[in-house]
């Protein structure tokens, strides 16, 4: 049993790559955690949502915004933009999302990491 443990995600555990972004996961102590990278241009329901069969997103999410901004949009018409900093909880309804203005956007996952992408 090791007292700690350190990992970083420029040696990540497993890595899904799609068109215009990857999602990198670190798992220790039980927990997987995600660390998404999308390029501008990016959209879950074009870049990722073919690849799982879907037009939307069915993870549940808990996540910082480290860099760059995103937003979530639902089928109803609801569309939340997300900036650097903000801590997000996403349910599992269902839900797009792509990557606003000009920078790559980048946030943290520690739900929904395991499961997301697949």
């Amino acid at each position: 049993m090791h007292d700690v443990i350190l990992k970083q995600f420029e040696n990540p555990d497993n890595v899904t790559y799609f068109d215009k972004g990857k999602f990198e996961t670190v798992t220790l102590g039980g927990m997987t955690i995600g660390r998404a990278t999308y390029q501008p241009g990016w959209k879950w329901s074009e870049h990722v949502g073919p690849g799982v069969g879907d037009d939307y997103c069915h993870v549940e999410h808990l996540g910082m915004v480290v860099s760059g901004a995103a937003t979530v949009a639902y089928p109803d018409g609801r569309i939340i933009e997300m900036h650097p900093g903000d801590v997000f909880y996403v349910s599992a309804n269902p839900h797009d999302s792509w990557v606003l203005g000009d920078q790559p956007y980048v946030s943290l996952h520690f739900i929904g990491a395991e499961s997301y992408a697949k």
